[in-house]
Order: structure tokens, then sequence, then C-alpha cells
């Protein structure tokens, strides 16, 4: 069999296990990328997730010896939930962003990409190959945009024509030749919108980011969120959608091609309240197996005591009292404060006053001081 027959065969495939684009790149250095990844480093805009050897980042053969193929894949998730519930002045709402919808996507994933590596095995048994999903080495948007998926777009996600840019992606290294699939075109144009819509300015300008401005980055601290950004972060509990809502490829894009993905609305947009007082084994068993829960549920409780906070939620005082006079975490205890002081009135001073009393903390004792002066400019 000749390689193009068998990647005739693999794209057939391909499209039985639930793989919706697949295409195929060389395995050739990813120069421009190498350059684009040390103005990050220089520039200081790198988020710390990433895998911190640009070498390996970019140099496919340093993954598999001999490698001459990256195969890219493409699963498209939904964009809108079915029957979404509202978020009421009785019951407030976090929300996920569309990619933690579903089942976790690495899993998904690799799910496709080990049926990919098992039936290249079969036909070639002396190839090798290695898979990855997001988390490693090799850039994703980049294998997929060498390999026409799609283009990348200003907002620094790969744009695909049939699926906007609602995608998931992941990528095999082969020592098989398969001839590659040509890129497509940038056709992002004059469109700016995802730039200007970038609620930080996160999005320097058109394929740059500032990972260490960008909400979806900044949900998945585990710190003090900046003073700057707790205004900016809404109601979101990780991720943010803004620069793929606003673009014009994705408008009446929408797709429910695989039921792990469709979401479970009371997880999609949970009830804030009772976020706070869940345990770690109900935190577990409730929203371990989406994606958003991978650092755990602390980032998530920050983040919904900063949402409770932009709601103006008289409701929660009782138990963001409770959290700051006894959570042992000092980042809960004093976001905390922090939100009792932008929720409550004048009679919260002597909740925020006790609490500095007993605190042993200085960034604790920090945030109770901002949340009284919060109170203080109601008078």
């Amino acid at each position: 069999m000749t390689h193009a027959q068998l990647k005739d065969e693999l794209i057939a495939y391909s499209k039985t296990i639930g793989v919706d684009k697949i295409g195929f790149a060389s395995a050739d250095p990813f120069l421009q990328l190498k350059d684009r990844l040390l103005i990050q480093q220089e520039r200081g805009y790198q988020s710390g997730f990433e895998e911190p050897d640009i070498e390996k980042r970019t140099e496919p053969k340093k993954l598999v010896e001999g490698a001459r193929t990256i195969i890219s894949i493409a699963l498209a998730y939904p964009s809108k939930m079915k029957n979404p519930p509202k978020s009421t002045r009785d019951e407030r709402r976090g929300i996920f962003c569309r990619a933690s919808w579903g089942k976790d996507y690495h899993d998904v994933l690799r799910d496709r990409l080990k049926k990919i590596e098992l039936f290249l095995q079969e036909k070639v048994p002396d190839g090798k190959t290695i898979s990855m999903v997001d988390t490693g080495e090799l850039s994703d948007r980049a294998v997929a945009e060498r390999a026409g998926i799609g283009w990348s777009g200003k907002n620094c996600a790969i744009i695909t024509p049939e699926f906007g840019s609602y995608v998931y992606l992941g990528e095999l290294v082969t020592t098989i030749g398969f001839e590659p699939d040509q890129p497509i075109t940038d056709q992002c144009g004059t469109c700016n919108k995802c730039v200007e819509a970038c609620p930080t300015g996160a999005l320097i300008q058109g394929g740059q980011l500032d990972s260490q401005k960008c909400i979806a980055f900044l949900t998945q601290t585990k710190t003090f969120l900046p003073d700057q950004y707790r205004k900016k972060l809404g109601n979101r509990l990780y991720g943010c959608d803004t620069c793929q809502q606003v673009c014009p490829e994705n408008k009446g894009k929408d797709f429910h091609l695989h039921p792990e993905m469709e979401p479970d609305p009371e997880l999609a947009k949970p009830k804030l309240i009772p976020l706070l007082t869940i345990s770690n084994r109900e935190f577990k068993e409730t929203f371990g197996h989406v994606s958003g829960s991978w650092r755990g549920k602390k980032p998530i409780q920050r983040n919904a005591i900063i949402a409770l906070a932009h709601f103006k939620d008289k409701k929660a005082l009782p138990v963001l009292t409770e959290l700051l006079y006894k959570d042992p975490r000092p980042v809960i205890r004093g976001t905390a404060a922090w939100a009792i002081g932008e929720i409550g009135s004048t009679s919260e001073e002597t909740i925020l006053n006790k609490a500095k009393k007993t605190e042993k903390e200085a960034e604790v004792i920090r945030e109770i001081e901002k949340g009284l002066n919060l109170l203080n400019n109601k008078h």
C-alpha cells in the first residue's frame, strides 16, 4: 500500500471514530513559532502552563526520532446550551467557558488519537508515533495551521471554515511520510473585533496574547486576583469566551456532534452560593470529569466569591462572613473580605473589624482594609 492510499484510508477511518477534521503537516521545525515564542518569553507574556523548552515546542524531531509527519485532528464542540438555567436575583449563577462543557476534552481527544495510533500500527508496524493534546510539547494551533485545519485568528484560536473556532485540537507525530496538506489562507482581513472586545486588553494585537492579562488564564490562578481584573471577571468561573463570541466566523456555528461534549446545564452554569461550601469530595464527584476542574476547587471558589460581588448579592453575606472567619485558606478569607466590602453596607463594618483583630496574614489584612474602604465610600 502506498502512503497516498494509506492517507485516504486514514481519512475515511477518522470519520468513523468521530473526528470532524483531519489534516497532515510536515514535521519540519516551526521556525516562525520559535521567533514568536522567544518574543513572548522576553516580554513575560507566557502563562507558565506551557512546556518551558522552546526547542521541544518547535522541533518535532526532538520528540520522535525520524519524524516526518504530524497529523492534526479537530473535534467540534457546542457553542449553545439547550435549556440553560437562568441566573436570577434569588439564585445567582456562574459560568464555565464552552471548552469546559461536557467530558474533559483531553480524554475525548486522547481516545480518538489512540484509535488512530492503533490503526497506523496495524498498517505500518515499524512506524513510530507519539500523540498529544494541549498539555504536550507542540503547539496544537501551529500544527493545525500548517496541516490546513484552519487559520490562526487574531484571537489566537484556530478558525476552521466549517466549525469556526469552536474546535478542540490534538496531534500525532509519526515517522510515516504522508503528503502534507495545504494551509488555509488567513481570512481575518481587517476585522479586529476580538482585539477590541477583549475585556482586559490581553490581545495586544492580532495574534499576540499577553497570557498574564487573559481572563481565561486569570480564572485558573490560585493566588489573589489582581484588583484591576476583579470587576472584569463578571460571573466567569473558568475560562472566557468573549473573543470567540464576537468573531463573525462563529456566527451561527453550533455543533452537537459528540454526546460526551453536551453540557450538564447545572454544571456549566452552577449556582454560586452552594459552590462556596462544597467539600473536596463533592467537588471531585460533581466537577471532576470537566476540564475546568483541573486546578481544583480553590480558583473556582475564589471566582465564585468575585462573581457574587459582581452581582452585589446580599444573600451571600452570611456565607462570606463564615469564610472570612473560618476558612483556612488566606486567598478565600481575603477575597471574602473584599467581597463583603463590595456587597455590604456600613453595618458590615463590625464584621470586617472583628476579623481584622484576629487575622495574622498580612495579605488578608490588606483585603479587609480594602473591604472597609469600600464600605466607608458608601457613607
